[in-house]
């Protein structure tokens, strides 16, 4: 049967790729035909969605359940200042219509779960993983094989990135890479550990050239190989990736049968540590109560910004400096830091130290910035597993 011909806005919109040796008309109407669903609308999201919908895929499923924040901008490029607050599934639609009317963006603003990951992830061509948090990566990568789905991965950390392919059919899975996540605690999150704006930038379109590759059918991928960036030193290796024979999804003999999220957690805080919100502290303030703010940031972050009458002691210094506390063993200190992760590990440091009232400040200097600008209180503490949190 002859192949149905390319519209005149088509042709003109897709031009420079109906004109690109090895791709041409074919391979621009396996994209218009194709699908890719997105998890996560942040700084990976956001320019793997742009391009592929300016690439012509015809479906793209964008998973998301938060809002967008200010603090998103720096990096989540598919957002605007005025989208602040709105769903960003919501934007992101916005955005990729804008980009290019003729894909069908379907926004799905739910958690990824085990209730929904492979009936949703078996609906696409290609999964996109735009995630930041250990459960949700083993559950794509879970969900995805089982589905047969391949699996386009990246992650940054600091001025580092790294991208890969997943792919049932050819390659290795993400439980071989990593068999095990990390200790609970060991790795902090984007918000805590900070992530340089146009990193995620660099991986995303990574990511969006792999799934071209996948849809189309053209090229190399990167299935059974691990591309490492370094922003700082503009380098880029490859390394060899294998299937682990003991691998319990895609191993020999495997024992992992269905898709379930991890019991794994950014921090395992302490229950017994009061929390403070923002706002509460406020009223502290106001009252004139008798206290210490503990700001156990590092020295570059205080100077960018900090509460006045703050005492500054980094986290990492806080046991061999904690005499200096010592006159604040009965009364009130409030622990706080970047988003709440740090002051936690803080203020249980102290209470394991006989300091009878410390609390911890959630959310923390940037739960402070946004009541000072009037938002709307967000916690921004570690959240279950299975959240998206999009870096």
């Amino acid at each position: 049967m002859k192949p149905e011909p390319l519209t005149v806005d088509q042709q003109l919109r897709y031009a420079r790729h109906l004109v690109l040796p090895q791709f041409g008309a074919d391979a621009q109407r396996k994209l218009l035909a194709s699908s890719a669903l997105l998890v996560g609308a942040g700084g990976l999201g956001s320019p793997t969605a742009l391009y592929l919908a300016a690439a012509g895929v015809g479906r793209i499923g964008v998973v998301d359940d938060d809002d967008v924040d200010l603090s998103n901008l720096q990096r989540q490029i598919i957002h605007r200042t005025g989208d602040t607050g709105t769903p960003k599934v919501e934007s992101a639609r916005r955005a990729i219509r804008d980009c290019n009317p003729d894909v069908v963006v379907e926004p799905i603003r739910a958690r990824l779960s085990e209730d929904n990951a492979r009936a949703l992830i078996g609906r696409y061509d290609v999964v996109v993983d735009g995630t930041d948090n250990f459960p949700t990566r083993y559950l794509i990568n879970d969900a995805a094989f089982l589905e047969k789905k391949p699996v386009v991965h990246g992650s940054i950390y600091h001025y580092e990135g790294q991208a890969s392919v997943f792919d049932p059919a050819c390659g290795p899975c993400y439980r071989c890479l990593f068999p095990d996540p990390p200790a609970p605690g060991t790795v902090p999150s984007c918000a805590e550990a900070g992530v340089l704006g146009v990193l995620p930038g660099i991986i995303g379109l990574v990511e969006a050239t792999e799934t071209i590759k996948l849809l189309t059918g053209i090229g190399d991928t990167l299935a059974g190989r691990l591309l490492v960036y370094d922003a700082l030193g503009m380098t880029f290796r490859t390394l060899r990736l294998r299937r682990d024979p003991a691998c319990a999804l895609c191993g020999d003999e495997p024992t992992i049968r269905d898709a379930r999220l991890i019991d794994w957690a950014c921090g395992l805080p302490d229950p017994n540590v009061p929390r403070m919100s923002a706002t509460a502290y406020r009223d502290i303030r106001d009252s004139g109560q008798k206290h210490l703010l503990l700001d156990v940031r590092e020295a570059s972050e205080v100077q960018a910004g900090h509460i006045e009458g703050c005492r500054h002691i980094p986290v990492g210094d806080l046991a061999a400096r904690m005499a200096e506390l010592e006159s604040w063993r009965d009364d009130l200190i409030v622990c706080l830091c970047q988003v709440g992760v740090r002051s936690q590990r803080a203020a249980e440091l102290l209470r394991g130290s006989g300091f009878r009232k410390v609390v911890n400040m959630t959310g923390g200097y940037l739960a402070w910035l946004k009541l000072l600008r009037g938002d709307k209180p967000v916690d921004t503490s570690p959240q279950p597993p299975g959240r998206i949190d999009s870096p």
